[in-house]
């Protein structure tokens, strides 16, 4: 008996090179648009566990530099000697450090480095500027505009950012009544207690009046990932301490002064 064998089958017929070309193109663009997915996910993971990575970059190097300006400032900003007269015939630290911090206010731009900002219980420091503008936030925690600086008799106001831009006042709504906030400025330090936390709208700015005695309030957008409200902490003036052109006017070193309340 014979068998027969089927012939084997004949190979495909190669694609045309045009039609290859084109399917390795879309295995390309495939790959290229499952690894842009990947990436958004793991940006959008990071922002929301975090704070949006881009930018944090940005605002890092940006706060490298203004600690180096802070650091210059503190040590080469040296009275005139007409000022040094004026400081001179003040009664007392109030007065004097009032006059600073007029004085650096004066002299100082938007977008430049004014202070150091310490926030032990959620282990925040950060360089603030002059200034709430954008531009001024993506460097780091803003003074506001027609706000005085620490040490001139008003309520102090500072904003920043939650998500974005380093993130500085992500965790701000961790704080409890009677944390420290602690402002370094080249004149004095200022230790603030923190009172409560608020949220209002955009639109209040009864957060930023004149009260009876000195005060800090902080702010940013709440709540995370919406610019809908604020999220206000109001802090109290506790302690000053004086800075170099203070101890050199005759002020004890390290000795900080404790402001007792007034009313309020």
């Amino acid at each position: 008996m014979t068998t027969t064998t089927a012939p084997a089958p004949a190979p495909p017929a190669p694609a045309p090179p045009r039609q290859g070309r084109r399917r390795r193109a879309l295995r390309a663009l495939s790959s290229v648009l499952i690894v842009a997915g990947l990436l958004l996910v793991a940006d959008a993971i990071v922002t929301v566990v975090w704070q949006e990575p881009l930018t944090a970059l940005q605002a890092s190097r940006a706060q490298h530099g203004l600690s180096r300006d802070l650091d210059r400032l503190t040590t080469r900003d040296v009275p005139s000697a007409g000022e040094t007269r004026a400081l001179e015939r003040l009664a007392d630290q109030r007065r004097r450090v009032a006059f600073l911090a007029r004085r650096l206010a004066r002299r100082t731009k938007p977008g430049q480095a004014v202070a150091r900002i310490r926030l032990p219980r959620i282990g925040k420091t950060a360089i603030v500027v002059k200034g709430s503008d954008p531009a001024d936030l993506r460097k780091g925690p803003g003074l506001y505009d027609g706000t005085p600086f620490p040490g001139a008799p008003g309520t102090t106001a500072i904003a920043g950012h939650r998500t974005t831009y380093g993130a500085p006042f992500r965790h701000i709504d961790g704080m409890r009544r009677g944390d420290r906030i602690i402002l370094e400025l080249p004149y004095a330090t200022f230790t603030y207690r923190v009172q409560k936390t608020r949220i209002v709208a955009p639109s209040d700015l009864s957060v930023i009046r004149r009260v009876g005695y000195d005060r800090l309030v902080l702010s940013a957008c709440h709540p995370l990932f919406s610019a809908a409200k604020r999220i206000v902490v109001f802090a109290r003036l506790a302690r000053v301490t004086p800075g170099q052109t203070l101890v050199r006017l005759g002020e004890p070193a390290g000795a900080g002064t404790s402001t007792a309340p007034r009313h309020g």
